[in-house]
């Protein structure tokens, strides 16, 4: 056999597998190292933009405006959503014309519902911040990696080894255990323990779950790309939110709202910038490694 016959016999993997050089010496990647260089990436990705994400929307949803007696709140969820979807939307859309255009065969319908447990979770979660302090609802959204699993084995025929369910449950519980001790000094005895605000918070886990589902059939089924899974969801949510909004009245009231404190909107714009980066991660981590994968590294 000839050199060249045996370089074609070679498998191509085999460079990448068993040596960290190739002939002329150049370090080759491994696929294992691309994905935790990927994964590390994606984390410190989502931490920071959400880090931000969460400052905004405490001093959005939590903000007093006006002065004296004459202050209101801010209670225009449907409007915050909607704004950040749309922005999601258009951040995902650059995205497609910018790199190479994905394949995708996901039904719309699926689309529709996984936006529709994606929008609900969001809406209860952003609703909830009216009744509880934001170390709640991180508090409260720190166990999302559980519905997603057990969600995910019930309706997406998931299978996990038990050691990985022993692992979710440990970091669930530190991370659990660790916001409690900071929020046990700040609750007071007056307080009920399950209120609306811990009601919402369970709604939002469960649609975490129905959400997370739903992904992992676009991923296994579909070979659904980031983008697209990005842009469409999002698309759904608009239009779902676009009735809402008219339908409830909603956006008759924050129109005069937006226009006596201007500033709002310029929050919101930076909370939904925020955002779009941050689920741009979020759906690399799907697509790419599971939505459990992505629970654990975001509460949103």
């Amino acid at each position: 056999m000839s050199d060249t016959d045996r370089a074609k016999a070679t498998p191509a993997s085999t460079a990448v597998v068993e040596g960290k050089s190739d002939t002329a010496g150049t370090p080759i990647i491994t696929m294992g190292e691309a994905s935790t260089k990927k994964l590390i990436f994606c984390s410190a990705g989502i931490f920071f933009c959400y880090f931000y994400y969460g400052i905004l929307q405490e001093k959005i949803t939590k903000g007093k405006y006006g002065e004296g007696e004459n202050q209101e709140k801010f209670h225009f969820t449907l409007t915050l959503v909607f704004v950040q979807c749309i922005i999601n939307a258009a951040y995902a859309k650059i995205a497609m014309l910018l790199f190479a255009k994905e394949k995708d065969s996901t039904p719309n319908s699926l689309y529709a519902i996984c936006s529709l447990t994606y929008l609900g979770a969001m809406l209860a979660s952003n609703h909830s911040l009216q009744h509880v302090t934001y170390p709640t609802q991180v508090l409260g959204k720190s166990v999302k990696p559980i519905p997603v699993m057990v969600l995910g084995v019930i309706f997406a025929a998931k299978r996990y080894p038990i050691a990985k369910y022993f692992c979710v449950l440990l970091i669930v519980a530190g991370v659990a255990l660790f916001m409690f001790k900071d929020q046990k000094t700040s609750t007071t005895d007056d307080r009920p323990f399950f209120g609306t605000g811990e009601f919402l918070l369970l709604v939002s886990l469960t649609l975490d779950g129905l959400t997370g589902a739903s992904q992992d059939k676009m991923k296994t089924n579909y070979k659904t790309g980031a983008n697209s899974m990005m842009l469409f969801i999002n698309v759904f949510s608009v239009i779902w939110l676009a009735i809402g909004l008219i339908v409830s009245g909603e956006i008759f009231e924050f129109i005069p709202f937006a226009s006596r404190y201007p500033f709002v909107l310029f929050n919101m714009i930076s909370f939904s910038l925020a955002s779009a980066l941050g689920q741009m991660f979020i759906f690399i981590t799907v697509t790419s490694f599971g939505p459990l994968t992505s629970s654990l590294l975001s509460p949103h």
